[in-house]
This record gives C-alpha cells, structure tokens and sequence, in this order.
C-alpha cells in the first residue's frame, strides 16, 4: 500500500539504493493500526516489550505523542511506510542519567515493522537518513543510541552508520549498549 501523504518533514534518493527515504510525524488515526500491527510482530516484541492490544498500543501512542521532550516518525521507501521512530531530547530522557547529557543531544528509537524490508539492506540507509534529519538541528552535535545489548545485528548497524559503543549500561527496562554519534565524525563519513 503506497501512501498519499506529502507532509514529510524529511526526503531524499538514496543513490546506492535509487530509492526514496522519507520521514513524516506519526499521526494517531492514520497510524495506529500500522504501528499496533509493527510492535506485535516477533522480531519487534523482543526489543521493543510493546505487543499489546490495540486499545494498550492507542494509550501508548498518546501518550507519547503528547510527551514534548520527543517526536514520533514514519518512515518510508518510495512512499511504502515500513518504520517507526521516535526522536528525542536526551537531557529530558532517563538516559541523561547514564552520561553527561548536553541540552542539544537527540537519541533515537527505531523499528523496522513491516517484515517485507527485513534483510533487504535498508537498515543502515533509513538510520542514516534519520541521523542527517536530526543533525539539520544546528545546536546537536551528538546523537544517543541505547539499543539491547542484545540486539547485534542492529548494534552493527549503528557502527556501520558512526555511531561508537560506550559501554553497556542497565537501563529500566533492559541491558542497553550506550553509543553516541558526533556530528563531526558523522559528517566526515558521508560527505
């Protein structure tokens, strides 16, 4: 199903993969189907801890939608929404707690929900999109990752995009490895 919606706040070809990524904020009507259907898949529960009904999915969503510390996104390849993100302000997050948090440094979550795009080599190219959007802020100059420790091929993905291993840490609710991506670093590695 191809969507119609055009009020991406972030697009652009991805040469090696002549496809089109795009990032549009998650809407609760337009969304909660599709993001109820992601966390419930089996590969997503694992990590994400979120296959619950529907009505559990809709609380979830609003409240994180009405949380002003992050934004929430789809994602799209060539206008098929297949991801879910969620950007955020660190120094307001639990994960200030674990380092010295700047007032200008983003984290991200993400999930890949449609088991279409799993294994096809989009990870990488949708991270690094995401990456270059949240950068478009002037004042970040890093970017936070905590996923599950152990979550390898996904910590992979994150080196692979610049992202550096700090150290593991114990989070809330998981054994989570700390990595942060320099805007410099970053930005000398995808000029």
């Amino acid at each position: 199903m191809t969507s119609t919606t055009d009020n991406y706040v972030y697009q652009k070809l991805d040469v090696k993969l002549n496809k089109v990524i795009a990032f549009r904020p998650a809407n609760l009507s337009a969304d909660l189907d599709k993001i109820h259907k992601w966390m419930n898949q089996d590969y997503v529960i694992t990590f994400w801890k979120l296959g619950f009904n529907k009505d559990k999915i809709q609380q979830y969503l609003q409240k994180a939608l009405a949380d002003k510390h992050q934004n929430l996104y789809i994602g799209f390849i060539d206008g098929v929404p297949m991801s879910y993100w969620e950007s955020y302000w660190t120094i307001d997050d639990v994960i200030s707690g674990y380092y010295s948090a700047e007032n200008s440094d983003q984290g991200i979550h993400l999930l890949i929900g449609d088991r279409y795009f799993l294994g096809k080599g989009y990870a990488l190219p949708l991270l690094r999109a995401m990456t270059f959007f949240q950068f478009q802020y002037s004042a970040t100059q890093k970017i936070i990752a905590e996923p599950d420790i152990r979550n390898q091929k996904m910590i992979h993905v994150f080196e692979k995009c610049g992202f550096v291993f700090q150290r593991e840490i114990l989070l809330p609710d998981k054994n989570a490895a700390l990595m942060f991506c320099e805007r410099q670093h970053f930005m000398e590695k995808w000029k």
